[in-house]
């Protein structure tokens, strides 16, 4: 963008912007073997919810580990126990938004369990087996340094007193934002 004949000018600024994001829910069953012979479940549930969050090439990996807490009866359903089995885990999830502009170097990844591991299911298999089903589901994000473009008052933020924006100022800067892609990146940081 130039000057306007307002003397609005644009100048790109380099700032920390969410540079990418996205979201993944998942199911998975957990085989486990308990140490007695079971009679029933009686339930299962997880703790010790521990993850961590990188970026791999395109995607964001979520490492982690939770314990499931599986009780039971056995011996004819006389006795009960509580056995813990620690499952690890490593979720790949896609990146639906990301800004090539990044900088490298500057990006700060983070992850949010919207849905903490949760047992939806528990069954005895014929072998004896504990079938635990699990759902979880992660968002992440990807801070990093990019360049945006900025409409600047070369009077300083002093002058803006009396003034204000009504679009007539900006003829030839507003005409077509209606029609802007949001989602458009535009990979020249030559300037």
């Amino acid at each position: 963008m130039s000057n306007t004949n307002s003397g609005m000018q644009c100048r790109q600024i380099i700032t920390k912007a969410v540079t990418g994001r996205g979201s993944k829910f998942s199911q998975t069953t957990h085989s486990i073997q308990p140490p007695d012979h079971i009679s029933s479940i009686l339930g299962a549930w997880i703790i010790n919810h521990k993850y961590d969050a990188n970026r791999v090439g395109d995607v964001i990996e979520v490492t982690g580990s939770y314990d499931i807490n599986l009780w039971f009866s056995f011996n004819r359903n006389t006795k009960t126990e509580v056995a813990n089995h620690t499952v690890r885990y490593v979720e790949q999830v896609p990146l639906s938004y990301y800004d090539s502009n990044v900088r490298e170097g500057t990006m700060e990844v983070s992850a949010v369990a919207t849905q903490p591991p949760n047992c939806i299911e528990a069954t005895i298999a014929e072998d004896g087996e504990v079938l635990v089903r699990v759902e979880r589901e992660f968002y992440v994000e990807m801070v990093g340094e990019t360049k945006v473009c900025v409409l600047v008052n070369p009077g300083g933020c002093d002058d803006w007193d009396d003034k204000g924006i009504d679009g007539s100022e900006l003829e030839g800067v507003s005409d077509g934002f209606e029609d802007l892609d949001p989602d458009l990146v535009i990979d020249d940081l030559s300037d």
